[in-house]
């Protein structure tokens, strides 16, 4: 995912060289899609391994 999000940085810069708030939106936007599949792969590995942790414990 982070690759994506390279990709549309590089993108936009390409584009336009100046500053502009719908460049600036989308970056933010794949930055913001990033950090949600963090968020998605933190919970499907706690998803995988508690089970198995609590097992160890218990």
């Amino acid at each position: 995912m982070e690759i994506m999000n390279t990709a549309i940085e590089r993108t936009v810069d390409l584009v336009t060289e100046e500053y502009h708030p719908l460049a600036k939106r989308a970056k933010d936007i794949s930055a913001a899609a990033v950090f949600v599949y963090c968020i998605f792969a933190v919970v499907i590995g706690l998803i995988i391994f508690i089970p198995s942790i609590i097992q160890l414990i218990g």
